[in-house]
């Protein structure tokens, strides 16, 4: 029998992993960046103090980066209170998500256990096995010099070349070196020909040194940029001429679906107009290939209504700009391809997806009204009269127009309206709320889980049944060691270098 125990249990990991999926530790909409840093550290420590064994699992699924590191970092720092059995299986999640980390935040994460002073025999192992596992050290040693020192020095190693290792430590000693890239830094300093050798990262403090032009360094040094920085520069490259803005021209069709969804809200609305045909076209490619990635079958979801909240809020904030609307974008055209009938309904009651931008109130219990109507006057994806199969709610959670209506939509559907549960409701929630330490949900009587990209939608929509209030904690628990199983499993490739 479950205890009351194990329900509590289960509600704490599944508040945790929400958090881990949508909390950056960076300023929101209706919250700023202390509160947010505050709330996810009492998170960690909690989590880390009471359900060790879950909180090392949350690193097999889809949670952030950010949240990653801080789980690593906690791990790590508290080895000694782990068994043995429980040391075995987080060494070996910590290596398996360390490899898809970016390697600039790993080696912030070694800074961060150097300047705490953690610096066991599993923590050296494991810094060891990820330095031998960098596809070319060389590379590092130049583009992330002073964290590859740090390491090195930390985990007590040498550098895989004896080369690579003067380099770090005694620059001076060769005149030349046989590595390309290392000799290539060497020559930047009097040549500025070499500089378009080097990464961007590292290029572009050479060019400032050197007094280059900003559009000649962009179009020279284009065929050395990640598809990142491509994205990064584009507003800067169409600043400085033609030329620049062609050469650092993003290839939308490599593009990850949500990035891609933000890369299109940050264009001006007649230039997405103008690239309307191409745009388009991109969105559905890359929401094709989430589908595929995922495991999902196109068109296989039925009848589906998706409510996206493009109310003022989705903007987000200064350092997250439109991110909660990019997110709803991009589940947009996910939804698209995987069901059989689509309904959109946006809060602004616009139907031009590809115009959308954050204004208005957020009316989510007029939306729902009209979603289960079967589409009603919503615009956006003409309606098909019939209640959904499944109904997708993409929305912060602050139901204001008027306010509290759309937990009472929701509560009378589920409870005398629908109470076999016919359509499926979801909520999916890509903003962190600091003060309730979770996601923001709109009524006890639907599941709300955590998004940060849509690529992850088909995933959180078989996570969020545990959410329903009558979760099983033994299930839950199943679920978890299966999802670390197939994690530990894959072995993919080591992340590209994001600059």
């Amino acid at each position: 029998m479950e205890t009351y125990g194990d329900l509590i249990a289960a509600e704490d990991v599944l508040l945790f992993v929400n958090a881990a999926i949508t909390g950056t530790g960076q300023r929101e909409f209706h919250g700023g960046a202390a509160e947010q840093r505050f709330s996810l550290d009492f998170l960690h420590e909690y989590m880390c103090v009471n359900y060790r064994s879950p909180y090392a699992a949350a690193l097999a699924l889809d949670i952030n980066d950010h949240n990653a590191v801080l789980i690593v970092r906690r791990l790590l720092e508290t080895a000694r209170e782990a068994t043995a059995e429980q040391r075995d299986t987080e060494g070996r999640l910590i290596a398996r998500r360390l490899a898809l980390l970016p390697p600039q935040r790993v080696y912030r994460l070694i800074g961060e256990l150097r300047r705490a002073k953690v610096n066991n025999r599993r923590t050296r192992a494991i810094l060891r096995d990820w330095l031998a596992a960098r596809p070319d050290q060389s590379l590092d040693a130049v583009k992330y010099r002073p964290g590859l020192k740090r390491a090195l020095r930390h985990a007590h190693l040498r550098p895989v070349e004896t080369e690579t290792g003067d380099f770090l430590f005694a620059p001076r000693r060769h005149p030349r070196y046989r590595a390309p890239l290392l000799d290539a830094w060497r020559r930047a300093h009097h040549e500025q020909g070499a500089l378009y050798e080097l990464p961007y990262t590292v290029a572009e403090g050479f060019a400032h040194r050197h007094g280059i032009p900003r559009d000649t360094f962009l179009t020279r040094i284009a065929p050395r940029l990640t598809a990142l920085e491509r994205l990064r520069l584009q507003e800067s490259a169409r600043g400085h001429g033609t030329a620049a803005a062609t050469a650092v021209a993003v290839d939308l069709a490599r593009m990850p679906l949500t990035r891609l969804a933000s890369y299109v809200l940050a264009l001006p609305p007649a230039d997405r107009v103008a690239r309307r045909a191409e745009l388009t076209s991109a969105l559905h490619g890359a929401a094709r290939r989430a589908v595929r990635a995922a495991g999902a079958e196109e068109g296989s979801w039925g009848r589906v209504t998706a409510v996206l909240d493009d109310s003022h809020s989705a903007y987000g904030s200064g350092v997250k700009r439109r991110r909660p609307l990019a997110a709803a974008l991009a589940c947009h055209h996910l939804l698209a391809v995987l069901a059989g009938e689509y309904t959109a309904l946006w809060t602004s009651g616009r139907a031009d997806a590809l115009l959308a931008h954050p204004s208005g109130p957020t009316p989510l219990g007029r939306r729902i009204l009209d979603a289960l109507d079967g589409g009603g006057d919503g615009g956006g994806g003409g309606g098909t009269g019939l209640a959904p199969e499944r109904l997708l709610i993409i929305s912060d959670g602050w139901d204001n127009a008027p306010p509290g209506l759309a937990a009472e939509v929701l509560r009378v559907w589920r409870t005398r309206l629908d109470p076999e549960r016919r359509t499926s409701i979801v909520h999916l929630n890509p903003v962190y709320d600091a003060e309730g330490f979770d996601v923001r949900r709109l009524a006890p009587t639907v599941p709300t889980a955590g998004l940060r990209d849509a690529e992850d939608l088909p995933a959180l929509v078989e996570f969020a049944r545990f959410a329903e209030g009558r979760t099983d904690l033994a299930e839950l628990t199943a679920h978890l060691a299966a999802r670390t199983e197939r994690f530990l499993a894959t072995a993919g490739p080591v992340r590209e270098d994001r600059g």
